[in-house]
């Protein structure tokens, strides 16, 4: 009974919100552009100012990777983000062609349901509060049950920040009581206008079929192939950088490594240099039990856990002092837990004869999981780049650069964002870095410039088949039919 009045106080929450945030945004999309671009301002401020306390929490409540990274991930979320999209224009007239007679129109969807994983809640709740505001929206918050606490105190201090600037009450909004149910309502209220989902496969598979517009993401799990032309110490750096921030939970960081048998052997050295602990046949098979469940989903046990923890947890013996696991494959499967994501400093490792090879088992473990994602190269032949560019089904490709932090934008000078669309191929709806301008729909207004009669004029132009023509044409193709037929 405890549970079922849970449930239905959750529901009711929910519904409330989405009542005041609807009520908020009817007013807060008549605010010009400067008074929305002073509140932005106020809650990226607010939030970078808290990114310490809010680091500690999140870490605190789900156990996933380290505090001082956190910390760096709130600060992009906070400061990199607005410094992205404080110029932007957002609101009103955004785009106007005298010459070809038409105008733009900067339309608001109204409220957006922001669907917060574990694994980067405080730092995803403050970049999808940033854009929806941006973009004139108001939202609601659905946190993960396992990230609730510091979910709820991050949006309790983005909306101080907001209503203290001008912003109306209720314009964001988040769930305390999160349940399966209550993201459900949220997800399919006749007032939410548009889903934004960050999280597991079947919850973006849930957003898409919720009734709502929806931006979904997939899962990673891009390989970073190395390529004998690379500086190959500064390669793996990159990726030993890459794989160990935050533990590893950032999507677009690499999950496993191809290289060219012609540097195998360098590229292994390198790794043990850099702190990589290579699994013989026994420990990888340990360690394999632990990657993913039953269910044939990554084991959330292994999320952002250190090398110590997951040394421990399959009992291995690994010395100190090391930063990364790593298991040399062959096989790319379903059931091969190391061809799948790892949200976790664990690799898979993979040789090929030469790049041609490489593009193909690049492409299969992303066919496998993580199509349409992300990519990391390392090459210093721009052919090279241009042939993964033209052939690898991702949407982000990423070359001699963190595959963590340059898929987020913070490495490149890509959209600056926690949700990284995978395109159709993915399953997604846009392969975008997901901004405000993902978040408004355009009205596009537009002058007549031409007449029927000038239309008619442009038909007429075209040279027409004359009759003549047409008999000797039919003529033709019946005879033929004639000498088929005898």
């Amino acid at each position: 009974m405890k549970d079922f009045d849970q449930d239905l106080m959750s529901i009711q929450e929910t519904r409330n919100l989405i009542a005041n945030a609807k009520k908020a945004q009817e007013i807060y999309r008549l605010f010009p552009q400067e008074k929305v671009d002073m509140i932005v301002k106020a809650v990226a401020i607010a939030a970078e100012k808290e990114s310490i306390k809010l680091a500690k929490m999140a870490w605190q409540e789900t156990g996933f990777g380290r505090w001082q990274d956190k910390i760096v991930k709130n600060k992009f979320a906070s400061k990199a983000v607005y410094e992205n999209i404080k110029d932007l224009k957002t609101v009103g007239i955004i785009n106007e062609d005298k010459v070809k007679k038409f105008f733009e129109v900067a339309v608001p969807v109204g409220v957006v349901a922001g669907l917060i994983p574990s694994t980067n809640p405080t730092s995803t709740t403050i970049y999808k509060t940033l854009i929806s505001l941006k973009s004139g929206n108001g939202i609601v918050i659905s946190p993960h049950p396992n990230a609730k606490k510091s979910i709820a105190e991050t949006a309790k201090i983005l909306n101080e920040a907001a209503v203290s600037a001008g912003a109306p009450e209720g314009l964001i909004g988040c769930i305390t009581m999160p349940t399966l149910e209550a993201t459900n309502v949220l997800m399919k209220h006749k007032d939410t206008s548009l889903i934004l989902a960050t999280g597991g496969e079947e919850m973006v598979k849930a957003a898409y079929s919720s009734g709502t517009p929806a931006i979904g993401v997939g899962p990673g799990n891009g390989p970073a192939f190395i390529d004998k032309s690379a500086n190959l110490s500064l390669a793996v750096k990159k990726i030993m950088d890459s794989k160990t921030f935050d533990n590893g939970v950032i999507c677009a960081s690499e999950q496993s490594i191809v290289v060219e048998k012609a540097t195998r052997n360098e590229v292994i050295n390198e790794l043990k240099k850099q702190g990589a602990y290579f699994l013989n046949e026994e420990e990888s098979k340990k360690l394999a039990r632990f990657i993913l469940r039953d269910n044939g989903t990554m084991n959330p046990q292994i999320v952002g856990k250190s090398v110590e923890v997951l040394a421990s947890m399959a009992k291995l013996d690994i010395p100190s002092n090391i930063r990364v696991l790593i298991s040399e494959q062959s096989t790319v499967s379903k059931n091969n837990p190391y061809s799948r994501e790892k949200l976790t400093p664990i690799l898979a490792f993979y040789t090929v004869d030469n790049v041609e090879e490489g593009i193909k088992l690049c492409t299969e473990i992303l066919m496998n999981e993580g199509k349409g994602h992300t990519l990391v190269l390392h090459s210093d032949d721009e052919n090279i780049v241009r042939e993964f560019g033209l052939r690898i089904p991702v949407s982000r490709l990423l070359v001699n650069t963190p595959g963590s932090l340059g898929g987020i934008g913070g490495a490149t000078n890509l959209v600056p964002a926690f949700t990284l669309g995978c395109g159709a191929v993915g399953g997604s709806s846009t392969s975008d870095n997901i901004g405000p301008m993902n978040l408004l729909n355009i009205r596009r207004v537009a002058y007549g410039v031409r007449e029927l009669e000038e239309l008619k004029e442009t038909e007429s132009s075209q040279p027409s088949i004359s009759e003549e023509y047409l008999e000797l044409i039919i003529n033709k193709v019946f005879e033929k039919l004639v000498v088929l037929n005898k």
